[in-house]
């Protein structure tokens, strides 16, 4: 059986760079386990070159779909991959649908369940679990289908002389203000670090494991926003090797596309604070 249930407490944690490889995860998190005690379990489970990171959060309209049309592109590619699905307490019917196709390939899906926390901390939830794995590659997508697997081929290629391939969202379909948002974190978190870090936010993004194992170190388990820390210390990171990959950013298919403005503001001003304890 590949998932796991686990109840987070306050902060995920950091699997520290000369570490490479804990012989035990036992302790590491702050977790009372529903069903098992679970990190080693599923940092042990993940034997492919790539762990594709999803976080989900009440996707029980798109999630078969993505995990369908993403696994279609891998198998054409011949990819050696498994998903870490982190359900982040979906309140819809969304852990029954990921339970219903792991039982069709339970060796493809890693399921991790936990109360709420938000998007950031459950990407640091797979993110950790994937640094502690033996794969070669770590790929963060979201759940909601607007990251089209069309691009993923062109970043699979790149990998061989790099080890950050980002996507760079030159066109989107999430409506207006998104996209300002975006802008914003661009404009905010580029001022912080003196440099353009261009798509700050962006889901789309290939990394080799021991550099993002590297990066983790310096980024606070509590950060909220972790995928524009990440990127902030990656980019500041000497000797790294990059290259960005032009993607367009779907509509959401299937659930609600909403924005709360007010929510906006508050989650900016908090990055810009959370980004300066990173310097």
């Amino acid at each position: 059986m590949a998932d796991i249930v686990v109840a987070l407490g306050r902060d995920l944690p950091l699997f520290y760079a000369d570490h490479p490889r804990p012989a035990n995860l036992h302790g590491l998190y702050s977790t009372v386990a529903l069903l098992d005690l679970t990190p080693l379990r599923a940092a042990s489970a993940l034997t492919a070159e790539l762990a594709v990171v999803v976080p989900v959060y009440n996707e029980e309209a798109t999630i078969r779909q993505v995990l369908t049309e993403w696994e279609a592109v891998f198998q054409q590619l011949g990819v050696s991959h498994q998903f870490v699905l982190i359900n982040d307490g979906s309140k819809d019917g969304t852990l029954e649908i990921l339970r219903e196709l792991e039982a069709d390939d339970a060796q493809k899906l890693i399921i991790l369940s936990k109360p709420n926390s938000g998007h950031g901390r459950s990407c640091r939830m797979g993110y950790d679990l994937s640094v502690c794995s033996s794969v070669q590659w770590v790929f963060q997508i979201d759940s909601d289908g607007q990251c089209d697997p069309a691009y993923f081929a062109e970043f699979w290629k790149a990998r061989m002389d790099k080890d950050c391939v980002f996507g760079v969202r030159a066109g989107r379909d999430d409506g207006a203000l998104r996209r300002l948002t975006s802008q914003i974190c661009r404009l905010g978190s580029s001022i912080l670090s003196g440099m353009d870090l261009r798509d700050p936010n962006v889901p789309y993004r290939l990394i080799r494991k021991e550099v993002l194992r590297s990066a983790l170190v310096h980024i606070p388990t509590d950060f909220n926003i972790h995928n524009v820390a990440l990127t902030y210390v990656l980019k500041k990171t000497p000797g790294l090797r990059w290259t960005y990959v032009p993607i367009h950013f779907r509509n959401r298919q299937g659930g609600n596309n909403s924005i709360n403005v007010m929510r906006v503001v508050q989650s900016g001003i908090e990055m810009l604070l959370e980004l300066g304890r990173l310097k």
